[in-house]
């Protein structure tokens, strides 16, 4: 399953509201800068965040978004699921029949693998995808020879 531009900019601006300091209000400007994506189109994203639960939202001059929940609890699957509702019966032809009863011809392998993906969503929180700060290097030691 691959995901929608539109979900993936709703994941990668989440995460990106997520690594701020303290939860602070973030600009849809400043996201819009760090994501290298058109202004109001991403406003209209983070709306259907907000819609969703996702993300809280104030107006006015010191206003913007943060997250409505803590990161540590905040599956990706609520922040893809408004552009892109991830399950694990979606069929791998399209066909809304699908199923135990009328298997398409990729059914039994694909579910497994469905399976898979629904349970990588559901089970990966914000807080796992984090920046996460690279280990320092280590300098090889020098051989004395």
């Amino acid at each position: 399953m691959w995901l929608s531009s539109t979900a993936q900019d709703a994941l990668r601006a989440v995460l990106h509201i997520a690594d701020q300091a303290d939860n602070r209000l973030v600009r849809v400007d400043e996201i819009a800068v760090a994501l290298d994506c058109p202004r109001n189109y991403l406003s209209k994203t983070l709306h259907a965040l907000t819609r969703a639960g996702v993300l809280r939202s104030e107006r006015g001059p010191k206003g913007g978004f943060q997250l409505a929940t803590p990161p540590e609890s905040l599956p990706i699957a609520l922040i893809v699921a408004p552009f892109e509702p991830v399950s694990d019966r979606r069929c791998l032809f399209g066909r809304p029949e699908c199923g135990g009863r009328n298997p398409c011809a990729a059914h039994h392998r694909w579910s497994g693998v469905a399976s898979g993906v629904t349970d990588f969503f559901s089970g990966t929180m914000v807080s796992d995808l984090r920046k996460k700060k690279p280990a320092p290097r280590r300098k090889a030691a020098l051989k004395k020879s």
